[in-house]
């Protein structure tokens, strides 16, 4: 089974985490499974993809780890971890044990993971409301729910037990959208592997390329640069392909005047980088290419400059919208006023996705955009995208001249006190500079 090596993230890291979990848990109890292990097919499995939730709060990344905080005047984080098995480690490879994961993760109490069937119920039972995600299935869901279901007929007799269930999320979303100093420090080291594959993937495109091969050059820089592999599917778009948002089949040979859209990241320490310049096959943008490369890079440089704390995410978005907007009239695409299409959406067809999300230990990381109908203000280290687009679809656009034509210019951008700090700035967005990229220059 392919397993990721140990991560280790410092207890001066991890303890204000679950100190901030435990305030906002009140009397309430919250459950952590690790991911499941994924198979291809029969026995044979998939790189496991641990959970983000539970290496947020614990540092844990083994299969069938679980862990339990419970809330309350004495609150406690327990830890249940698979034992050491010495023929299972001949295949896979060797295990914390629970003394390894007790003095690594230090919690409370570290347990075998056979004892989860006797102690989990108990730990269960001390809480008002259970913090856990359904759809898991498995020991620990049925625990939670036969919980739930003793709360209903003997809780109100007793006073005890928990009485709702809620998604982790709620307290966990909000943590994970302000990223502490360590976090800061892994998407900076995953922005910069993500840009060592973009220029390997510049230095690659040329026609009669196949798409595949970029791919494959850009894989192999995050490698080699000390990535453990891409964050997301890699999209690699030639020509008519930029325009379909999330192409992956990166199947098709690059034509003589195509524009190869690539948005790939790498993943560090399971923090993830998310990248997307759009490149010139032969080095050189055709007219309209150039045009519209222009504008998306103008929106894109507005944005950025909107972003600071007080500002919303909605701001930015407009910020970019309205670039965008005032060069499709400009190019003859959109007529009218660009308030008026601003307001009736009609800019959509065009650029249909929006102009950010929030980015870390998952490229489309939690947190709302929005509360209470009031667009997301932005504070000091929440870190996002920044990713305008226009997209010429063939057959929705009635101006043959741009037919076919897909960019998207994305950078990473952490909110600083006095504004914000371009994490992927080392990696050009100009039409001239991107134009020397390709083919290895610059």
């Amino acid at each position: 089974m392919n397993r990721p090596d140990p991560i280790d993230v410092p207890a001066e890291v991890l303890d204000p985490r679950r100190s901030a979990v435990f305030e906002a848990l009140g009397d309430g109890v919250m459950v952590l499974p690790a991911a499941p292990v994924q198979y291809a097919s029969r026995d044979s499995d998939r790189p496991y993809a641990p959970d983000r939730e539970l290496y947020y709060v614990t540092g844990a990344v083994e299969p069938e780890t679980v862990a339990v905080l419970v809330g309350g005047d004495e609150p406690s984080f327990t830890l249940f971890a698979r034992d050491r098995d010495e023929e299972a480690e001949l295949w896979s490879g060797p295990r914390l044990g629970v003394n390894g994961a007790n003095e690594r993760f230090r919690p409370d109490e570290c347990l075998p993971l056979a004892e989860l069937g006797e102690k989990l119920p108990t730990l269960l039972w001390r809480g008002d409301r259970l913090f856990y995600r359904l759809g898991r299935g498995g020991a620990v869901e049925a625990h939670v729910l036969e919980a739930l279901a003793r709360a209903r007929t003997k809780g109100p007799r007793t006073g005890t037990g928990p009485r709702s269930l809620i998604d982790p999320g709620e307290i966990l979303d909000e943590l994970r959208l302000r990223k502490d100093p360590y976090e800061v420090e892994a998407i900076r080291r995953a922005v910069a592997i993500s840009v060592e594959g973009h220029r390997a993937a510049a230095a690659a495109i040329g026609p009669g390329v196949g798409e595949w091969a970029v791919e494959a050059a850009i894989e192999r820089a995050f490698r080699a640069d000390g990535g453990s592999g891409p964050a997301y599917e890699p999209i690699v778009a030639a020509g008519r392909n930029a325009c379909v948002l999330h192409y992956v089949a990166n199947r098709v040979t690059i034509g003589e005047e195509d524009l190869v859209l690539v948005d790939a990241g790498a993943q560090w320490n399971l923090y993830a980088g998310d990248i997307t310049r759009t490149y010139p096959a032969d080095g050189t943008f055709t007219g309209p290419q150039r045009d519209v490369y222009r504008i998306v890079d103008e929106a894109r440089s507005a944005a950025i400059d909107a972003v600071k704390p007080g500002t919303t995410v909605e701001r930015v978005h407009a910020a970019a919208a309205e670039v965008l907007v005032d060069g499709l009239v400009a190019l003859g695409v959109l007529t009218g006023a660009v308030q008026e299409i601003l307001a009736e959406l009609s800019y959509k067809k065009y650029y249909p996705h929006q102009t950010s999300h929030w980015l870390g230990l998952d490229v489309h990381d939690p947190g709302d955009y929005a509360r209470s109908g009031d667009s997301r203000v932005l504070e000091p280290g929440m870190v996002f995208t920044v990713e305008p687009g226009l997209y010429f679809r063939p057959g929705v656009t009635e101006n043959a001249g741009f037919s076919g034509i897909g960019i998207r210019i994305e950078d990473d951008v952490l909110v600083t006190d006095g504004g914000c700090e371009v994490l992927t700035a080392a990696l050009p967005t100009s039409a001239e500079e991107v134009e020397a990229l390709v083919g290895g220059g610059l």
